[in-house]
């Protein structure tokens, strides 16, 4: 049973293995070429075959008609001669030409000991006379003059044995050559694919650490496309490993501010012997606890989002209530917070292609930065700007703005800019800029020219009609 297992998994890898594949189809082809090859030869050469013992009936005949002139009256004497020099009756090489000499007539004048009894006034040229006992290829011919026919004959069988022979022996080196040839191909697939194979034991014999790219001086051009391919995929696995690295240093550097903060607040709470002392402690702790919780969930809502190649749940986004719900949802997150944030999108703003949970966690980060960084009488307004081509929905503020020298690292994973004092983990912005990778967008963030901050939502495409 287990050979028979291993039998049945051997035969469907091989007929996966590329160098099988190639060789079935190499031997295939050269075997129905050898057996056309073959076939033509053995009918050519059968047919030439013929044709020259014809030729040798012919020249026989003629060789007959010029002896009759001058040697009329030794006839009786002439198929004894001729008796002397015939070839043995089962030569095929030389078969023996049997023959009748007659008037016109039809008076038999000589006759060899086996020929065929025929009439020699059969039509001249070529005929085969097939009978039970023998069956004969005969040729007639006659004299200029009339005077003299000749009738020379041979055995259809030794013909047909000869003409086989003759192509057998054609067809016997193409039968021989096949074996070495299909030994050659086979060589030449083994060492044609030996690169591949170099290139597979490679790759197996590497550590998961190694990431380098693979060299490709002796690998085949129509395998480059394949190494290329690897080497891209191990470059972007590299970048992940990167970013795994550098994402669990930041947030474990990150987690660990809040808890030694927790700590100290605990150890105080638990000291302090006056109750106001101990509810500001108690205070503290509960304020710690929610910024650890913040921190935790933007980490695991980036996690999700850095192994997504598109998106989730596609579908057409209404923006007006997009923007209402996540304004509310900011208010409900900011209790004390001052109603400030105002829109203008109609009824019949156009829809958009993508995520409608992914969106809204976007715009609710931006309008959270606003919140917390601009100054409590600012006013925050969210607009659609529409280019013809694409959407974009901006969160813009008239407070103080970034310095240039942080706006352009806004973004980045754990990098906090403005005022450090406002409790934040660094992390919304680059969650922003994920999602709208994963939207074929980008997050714009600039300074107003007015005064201000402008963060859009670049890029957004209208959704398709229904």
């Amino acid at each position: 049973m287990r050979e028979a297992a291993t039998t049945a998994n051997t035969a469907p890898s091989r007929l996966r293995s590329l160098r099988w594949r190639l060789l079935g189809a190499v031997c295939a082809a050269v075997l129905l070429l050898w057996l056309l090859t073959g076939w033509l030869s053995y009918t050519q050469a059968q047919h030439e075959a013929e044709e020259l013992m014809d030729g040798n009936l012919a020249q026989t005949g003629r060789l007959l008609l010029a002896i009759l002139h001058d040697n009329e009256d030794d006839l009786r004497e002439l198929a004894g001669r001729l008796a002397t020099v015939r070839g043995a009756a089962h030569d095929i090489y030389e078969p023996p030409l049997e023959f009748q000499i007659g008037r016109g007539d039809g008076t038999i004048l000589a006759r060899s000991e086996n020929a065929p009894h025929l009439p020699v006034l059969g039509v001249a040229g070529y005929s085969d006379i097939l009978r039970t006992d023998a069956s004969w290829r005969v040729l007639n011919v006659m004299s200029d003059d009339g005077r003299f026919r000749v009738q020379v004959a041979q055995s259809i069988a030794l013909r047909d044995r000869a003409a086989l022979e003759v192509a057998g022996q054609t067809v016997l080196p193409l039968a021989l050559l096949a074996p070495v040839l299909i030994l050659l191909i086979y060589l030449s697939v083994l060492r044609a694919l030996r690169p591949l194979d170099r290139l597979a034991g490679e790759v197996t014999a590497r550590s998961p650490d190694n990431l380098a790219a693979l060299p490709d001086q002796d690998v085949p051009t129509e395998a480059l496309p394949l190494v290329d391919a690897i080497n891209r995929l191990f470059q972007r696995v590299a970048r992940t490993l990167d970013n795994e690295r550098r994402f669990t240093a930041d947030a474990a550097h990150e987690l660990r501010t809040p808890l030694a903060a927790l700590k100290v607040h605990t150890q105080v709470a638990r000291l302090c012997r006056e109750d106001v002392q101990r509810d500001h402690a108690l205070q503290q702790i509960e304020c710690g606890v929610d910024r650890a919780t913040r921190l935790v969930e933007q980490l695991l809502r980036l996690a999700r989002l850095d192994p997504l190649n598109s998106l989730p749940t596609p579908g057409a986004v209404d923006l007006r209530g997009l923007v209402e719900d996540a304004i509310e949802a900011v208010y409900q997150a900011n209790p004390g917070a001052p109603r400030r944030i105002t829109h203008a999108l109609q009824t019949d703003t156009p829809a958009v292609a993508g995520d409608p949970d992914l969106l809204q966690i976007a715009l609710r980060n931006l309008l959270d930065n606003a919140l917390r960084y601009t100054p409590p009488q600012a006013s925050i307004e969210v607009k659609l700007d529409d280019d013809g081509s694409a959407l974009s929905l901006a969160v813009c503020d008239d407070g103080p703005g970034v310095p240039p020298d942080t706006l352009a690292r806004l973004g980045e994973r754990f990098f906090r800019g403005g005022d450090s004092s406002v409790e934040g983990s660094g992390l919304g912005l680059a969650i922003v800029t994920r999602i709208m990778a994963l939207h074929g967008g980008r997050l714009a963030l600039t300074n107003r020219p007015q005064g201000g901050f402008r963060a859009a939502l670049c890029g957004l495409r209208r959704a398709a009609a229904r």
